[in-house]
């Protein structure tokens, strides 16, 4: 029994002199990173796609809507004017599938945030140095709130808010998606354009709420390059120059923060039945576009 008991201990022993002794093993720090941010700014100057100032057309209305989420599916640094698109430092880039026939975003891989929330990082060894003058974002979907006219009994107006979902990207492959409480089953491509609108249940004028889905005619792309470096047709590519361009040495120890902010003043657009500047889906008016209206990229080192 004796010489079991030494064996035991002796075995033991092995074991422990074989366990690492010096605790677990230090967190190597990942370095400096490229961070980004959305900011949404409704008193950003409203641009059109060529990059300048744009006004609403005769017969149609706009507001400013507020932004829950937005997403993107390309990021890239460009260097010059005359850099072309993909030509630049590309950071990002998101999934796509043809599993609905051509070649789309996967809604659901896309990182949707909110303001201030951080977008997407990588680090800055990573990136390679050199200076840029412009920011590409390509934004793929958007989820935001309006307010909006009903008209109850057909003579009694009223005013709530409505939660609508936008697909801005070229082509989106959507499975399903949530409005504000009410899921939309898709299961299929959906081009540019693409849009779900969402009213809550209010009691007793809308005690079931309601909801509709359609398609937007055209969606505003801002593209200030358009002369020298324009975009692919169908995308929603937009571009913006920093105020001062980025220089990345590959030295850095501090990460460098990026806030897109982009310009959501009246980018909600419709076409006006009754002209009172009120959107009213019930009463046949139709949504024509909901493209940012600007992007002014800027940074924190």
């Amino acid at each position: 029994m004796k010489i079991k008991t030494l064996y035991f201990i002796a075995i033991l022993l092995i074991v422990v002199l074989a366990l690492p002794c010096c605790g677990p093993k230090p967190v190597e720090p990942e370095g400096a990173k490229l961070v980004f941010k959305f900011r949404f700014d409704s008193t950003q100057v409203r641009l059109n796609n060529m990059g300048t100032p744009s006004t609403i057309p005769s017969g149609h209305a706009a507001l400013s809507p507020r932004i829950n989420t937005m997403a993107s599916h390309y990021i890239e640094l460009t260097p010059s004017m005359f850099t072309q698109v993909g030509e630049g430092e590309m950071l990002y880039i998101g999934k796509e599938t043809t599993m609905g026939g051509a070649n789309a975003i996967i809604f659901d891989s896309l990182k949707r945030a909110s303001e201030g929330e951080m977008l997407f990082s990588i680090p800055l060894s990573k990136v390679k140095a050199g200076n840029y003058e412009y920011l590409r974002v390509s934004l793929a979907y958007q989820n935001f709130d309006i307010k909006f006219k009903y008209t109850y009994n057909g003579s009694i107006p009223m005013y709530f808010n409505g939660t609508l979902a936008s697909f801005v990207g070229y082509n989106t492959y959507i499975g399903s998606y949530l409005l504000k409480t009410k899921t939309i089953s898709v299961n299929d491509d959906k081009l540019q354009g693409y849009w779900g609108f969402e009213i809550p249940p209010v009691s007793p004028y809308l005690p079931t709420g309601y909801s509709s889905t359609g398609q937007a005619p055209g969606t505003t792309v801002v593209n200030p390059l358009a002369a020298t470096s324009p975009i692919p047709a169908g995308s929603c590519i937009v571009t913006g120059k920093f105020g001062q361009a980025l220089n990345i040495t590959g030295n850095e120890t501090a990460d460098i923060v990026i806030t897109v902010s982009l310009s959501t003043n009246k980018s909600f657009e419709w076409t006006e039945v009754n002209a009172d500047g009120w959107f009213e889906p019930t009463a046949g008016e139709v949504i024509t576009d909901m493209g940012i209206r600007g992007m002014i990229p800027s940074y924190i080192k």
